[in-house]
């Protein structure tokens, strides 16, 4: 039964709960034959959560992205909360890809997590997400070594500024 459930939380864990991804690679079945409860899943959510919001950092997005795909299956306050909270802790010190890259995915977590966020969450989360854009426009062009310009499709402090153009246009439509 514990190898049963470990297994299950493997599958989880790699699917961050998704399980039309599972469907899709051929594990559904596998998993559902583990009858794991929704308060069980619910938990791991809430543990897939407070590990990837511990591994943010200026240096590497790979966890911001992992919160971004758990926040497209599973909508939770502390999604946004904690990024937001890493962000106007630590971007001010990060390099301009860093500070787009961050400010794009939470263009996307918003739009993700909007129906669950009090209206008041929801200003706060676009207006910080602006700041980070202003903060890229106004900003000199900063890039860090292994930051290449052209691996995120930029070529120079003017096509950055279209991005976060492009960013503030998009956040501008989100209905509040």
């Amino acid at each position: 039964m514990i190898d049963q459930q470990l297994r299950a939380k493997e599958l989880f864990d790699k699917h961050y709960g998704n399980k039309l991804q599972m469907f899709r690679e051929g594990q559904l079945e596998e998993y559902k034959s583990c009858n794991i409860a929704i308060e069980q899943e619910m938990q791991w959510i809430k543990e897939l959560i407070q590990h990837f919001s511990a591994q943010l950092s200026i240096r590497n997005w790979d966890a911001v992205h992992h919160l971004d795909v758990t926040a497209s299956n599973y909508k939770d306050i502390d999604i946004v909360t904690n990024i937001l909270l890493f962000s106007t802790r630590h971007l001010k010190s990060a390099d301009s890809i860093v500070k787009l890259k961050y400010a794009e995915y939470m263009i996307h977590i918003i739009g993700s997590t909007k129906d669950i966020l009090t209206k008041a969450q929801l200003i706060d989360a676009i207006k910080k997400t602006l700041l980070i854009f202003d903060d890229i426009i106004k900003g000199q062009l900063v890039v860090d070594p292994g930051h290449e310009l052209s691996l995120h499709q930029l070529s120079d402090k003017k096509s950055l500024n279209n991005r976060a153009k492009r960013g503030i246009e998009q956040l501008e439509g989100i209905t509040i």
